[in-house]
């Protein structure tokens, strides 16, 4: 059952790390190598995610597993306030806010700075900014990544649904090229489901459309 839990978790991590679209020009990309190595790397490293208590996260697992130390007790604050003002510092008059909820740090990337109208490839402008984020990423590696894309209530659900899951996974894609490792992700696309104001004007609709990188430590 161990097995089988880490070869789907492995699984979902390629599919967030390899997304069909290219971010960078928005076609269609052939993943089949790169979700190999991937794949490889991922069930190499992951023999001691097989360890531990088997309600716990499995990216957690897979990390502590692969010889990343978690962190425990006062030093969990720290680490998570040394990063935090890394990540003001890099992002400062970038149009990225970042927010601290207790111990989790949480990116707020408006979608007019990040994606063109409609589309899901990122915007080269905005690629120094996910530079940054990357630079900060690999310099703390005791964090998991949780990354969100969010619309407005404009169009088909549907179609929202899937483009706040496509950009969500562009956004990962170009950090995992960075270098990240991708075993800290997790990608999810809400659509409409946790808009941050209101939909009744054009200044909340605007707001809503963003994609959101939460960071949390790993605990032991």
């Amino acid at each position: 059952m161990k097995i089988q839990a880490l070869l789907l978790t492995s699984v979902l991590v390629v599919s967030s790390c390899a997304p069909t679209t290219d971010p960078y020009t928005g076609q269609i990309r052939d993943t089949k190598a790169q979700s190999g190595a991937l794949l490889g790397g991922l069930l190499g490293a992951g023999i001691g995610a097989l360890a531990g208590d088997g309600g716990s996260d499995s990216r957690q697992k897979a990390l502590v597993g692969a010889g990343i130390g978690a962190l425990v007790g006062t030093g969990i604050g720290n680490y998570m306030d040394q990063q935090e003002a890394l990540l003001r510092q890099e992002l400062q008059s970038t149009g990225v806010s970042v927010t601290r909820q207790e111990n989790n740090i949480i990116l707020n990337m408006p979608g007019d700075i990040t994606f063109p109208t409609g589309e899901a490839r990122v915007m080269p402008d905005f690629f120094p900014v996910l530079n940054s984020v990357s630079k900060v990423l690999n310099r703390y590696p005791k964090t998991l990544v949780e990354v969100a894309g969010h619309t407005d209530h404009v169009g088909a659900r549907n179609y929202n649904y899937r483009l706040s899951q496509q950009r969500a996974s562009n956004v990962v894609s170009y950090l995992c090229g960075q270098r990240v490792d991708p075993r800290r992700f997790r990608v999810s696309g809400l659509g409409p489901d946790q808009p941050a104001a209101s939909n009744d004007s054009a200044s909340g609709r605007q707001l809503n459309r963003r994609v959101t990188i939460e960071l949390i430590p790993l605990r032991a």
